[in-house]
């Protein structure tokens, strides 16, 4: 007999490529008339035709949004909102754009409307982060979650092929974890599933054709699975290793997803049979850990952490910091493991079950 609990929560998704020409309908929609469009100083472009969309519906635009959300980034975004009387956020980009919006949100309570650019899955999930002496927080509440979502593939295409395949294992991650959470659900692992399909299919056609919209579609419609994943059940050890590589020594977020997923599958998996299971077939191999990790080399994807530049004496540390308020774990966790773990990763060897089999 199963036994679960299920909440679906109330989000509305807009998609299809040329969506975003409906912007202005959905800020009506959400009695939106004083819009502060969010987004990097590299896509103040995008954000210039995100206020000509909208119109006199837009006050301002703060183009300050980098990665991690540091504290005093937000600190600025929040003063910004309160100057502009903004009564809602527009947040166009990628992750660190919607970060940035869920702080304002989490501070002012105002709505936001997202309109994502990569596959980090962030504008469908109820987590936020903040960055505050290179020690990363995350915390969860249902007050930065975008009430709507536009999706235009469209957008996506001024991504790079490099980054769309790191955003898009970034995504695959968040749906592995969640196979095998401690509130993992019936429902959650059906999208896990066909979002990790969705994107293992479509990304390598991103990297050989940047220009094909159709797999750029398949993308965001598997991140989009992968990301609702993430805001409805718990996460364990990648993600506190990715939180902890990204708070303390500042690595990309995507690219340290993309080299950490392989081996903290093939740490956990062994405990977690099910979400073996469903990965063996969302992605038809035997030994998912392994596919994952070729498949970021078919993708030219960072193969190690010593690529993203962490060093061999920041081991310890690194180590140290993820033993602390550690997340819920299939298998159980120890320093000699995690490091371990770490170590196989800063050298970018060959992932394999067996390599933790004595930690």
């Amino acid at each position: 007999m199963i036994s679960f609990t299920y909440t679906s929560r109330p989000g509305r998704i807009v998609f299809g490529t040329g969506s975003l020409d409906q912007l202005a309908a959905e800020l009506d929609e959400l009695c939106i008339r004083r819009a502060l469009v969010l987004c990097t100083p590299e896509q103040r472009f995008l954000a210039d035709r995100v206020r000509r969309l909208a119109g006199e519906r837009c006050v301002d635009i703060f183009d300050q949004a980098v990665m991690h959300v540091p504290v005093e980034t937000a600190q600025a975004a929040v003063a910004a909102a309160r100057a502009a009387g903004a009564d809602g956020l527009v947040a166009a980009g990628g992750g660190s754009t919607l970060g940035l919006a869920k702080a304002i949100a989490l501070e002012t309570s105002l709505p936001i409307l997202a309109i994502p650019t990569t596959y980090a899955g962030s504008e469908v999930t109820p987590i936020y982060g903040l960055t505050s002496a290179s020690e990363k927080k995350t915390g969860k509440s249902y007050r930065v979650l975008p009430r709507t979502v536009i999706y235009d593939a469209s957008l996506t295409l001024t991504l790079p092929a490099a980054l769309s395949a790191t955003s898009g294992l970034n995504a695959i991650a968040h749906a592995t974890e969640g196979l095998y959470a401690q509130d993992a659900n019936p429902v959650m692992s059906l999208f896990a599933e066909e979002g990790i399909r969705s994107l293992a299919r479509a990304l390598p056609r991103i990297v050989a054709r940047p220009d094909d919209i159709e797999a750029r579609e398949a993308a965001q419609y598997g991140a989009w699975l992968c990301g609702t994943v993430l805001g409805n059940v718990g996460m364990a050890l990648h993600h506190k290793l990715c939180h902890t590589l990204g708070g303390k020594f500042n690595l990309p977020h995507a690219e340290t997803h993309a080299v950490m997923l392989p081996y903290s599958m093939a740490f956990n998996l062994p405990a977690a049979p099910d979400a073996l299971q469903r990965l063996a077939r969302a992605l038809d191999v035997q030994d998912p850990a392994s596919a994952l990790h070729a498949l970021g080399r078919t993708l030219g994807a960072p193969a190690s952490l010593g690529a993203l530049g962490l060093r061999a004496a920041d081991l310890d540390t690194a180590a140290t910091a993820a033993m602390q308020a550690p997340y819920y774990n299939p298998r159980p966790l120890s320093y000699d493991a995690v490091h371990r773990l770490l170590q196989c990763a800063l050298e970018g060897i060959q992932p394999d079950c067996r390599m933790f089999e004595r930690v």
